[in-house]
């Protein structure tokens, strides 16, 4: 049985049975609306239910606790319709804007970052441009059918390039091979772009703000994306990069961002290093998105942007809206996540 699902405010409108999640169905109606890790662990299609019935599904208590669950809200990613729903879902976009396709690519170079960060830069196919909003991120497509998903760490560029940071997993099948057996001119196939984390620009989604962004390890990548953007397009806006490791050698690409700091107007850098103080370390130490609650107590006025492990994207939701006034429709997150039982 089929139910009607209506988007507020944006009106719009599709199906779904009870068999198929919310968000797939969404995406099969050719719209885009918020999400990221696709498995409920990171929390971006997070949404209230205004009328209806929904299935929570597979849904960790972790990310959909039970008293949000009481008040209505529901992860597109996980709920299943049980009747026509109406539910609140900011951001709606249409799949035609940026379609989403399966292409292959060749891998163009391989550059260790740190002992276990690689940059992986892919070249795809020529005179067939893939776009994309920085802050996406794409699949990898495996022989058994399986999936690996990394974000975008450059901006939308002519010569047709991705760039990605992979961290090395202690048993991953993928980034082991990256380390250990990948190489240049080896063909790979992808799907993408895929995600909502991008910048929000428009006058009316608060794109005047100013901008703390918040990274966690190689949660830079999808950040990094979006400031060289913002830069190649002049977009003039106050910004905050926060970038936490648990050390040194983590912030990997310390010297760009120092960069970025001397040569922008109104950008600020602070590395944070959450492990055992370093003897020459002369930074900031400390969970990172404390750091940002130390600097900036109000946020009222801002966007966040945050990526990295869903703990610190639920820690810093929870703790910026709280105690910093930061309204909810301000904060965007990307989480990287992956199954212990099936390492990345």
């Amino acid at each position: 049985m089929s139910f009607k699902v209506t988007l507020q405010p944006s009106g719009r409108a599709f199906s779904a049975d009870a068999d198929t999640t919310l968000l797939q169905a969404a995406l099969d109606a050719e719209l885009l609306v918020p999400y990221g890790c696709r498995d409920g662990a990171c929390g971006a299609c997070k949404a209230k239910v205004l009328s209806g019935e929904v299935d929570h599904g597979r849904a960790p208590l972790s990310t959909l606790p039970e008293p949000e669950r009481a008040a209505g809200m529901t992860l597109m990613c996980c709920a299943h319709a049980q009747s026509d729903l109406a539910v609140e879902c900011r951001d709606v976009r249409s799949a035609h804007d940026i379609p989403v396709r399966k292409l292959p690519c060749r891998v163009q170079s391989l550059e260790k970052l740190a002992a276990d960060v690689m940059r992986l830069n892919l070249r795809l196919p020529p005179n067939d441009l893939f776009h994309f909003l920085p802050g996406q991120y794409i699949d990898f497509l495996l022989a058994d059918g399986q999936r690996r998903s990394f974000s975008i760490a450059n901006a939308p560029n002519a010569d047709n390039m991705l760039e990605l940071h992979v961290r090395q997993i202690p048993g991953g099948k993928f980034t082991t091979r990256v380390f250990s057996a990948m190489k240049e001119r080896d063909i790979l196939r992808i799907e993408g772009p895929l995600g909502s984390f991008s910048l929000r620009d428009k006058p009316e989604d608060g794109g005047d703000k100013p901008i703390v962004f918040l990274a966690g390890g190689t949660g830079f990548a999808p950040i990094k994306a979006i400031i060289e953007d913002m830069i190649a397009r002049e977009i003039s806006r106050p910004i905050a990069l926060y970038w936490g490791a648990r050390a040194p050698e983590g912030l990997y690409l310390h010297e760009l961002a120092l960069r970025w700091a001397h040569q922008l107007a109104d950008f600020r850098y602070i590395p944070v290093i959450s492990g055992e103080p370093l003897e020459g370390w002369s930074g900031r130490s400390g969970l990172v998105h404390h750091a940002v609650m130390a600097d900036l107590p109000d946020l009222s006025g801002h966007q966040v942007y945050a990526c990295g492990a869903p703990e610190m994207i639920e820690a810093a939701k929870k703790d910026f809206s709280e105690a910093c006034r930061l309204p909810l429709t301000g904060f965007y997150a990307d989480a990287f996540t992956f199954a212990t039982n099936n390492p990345i």
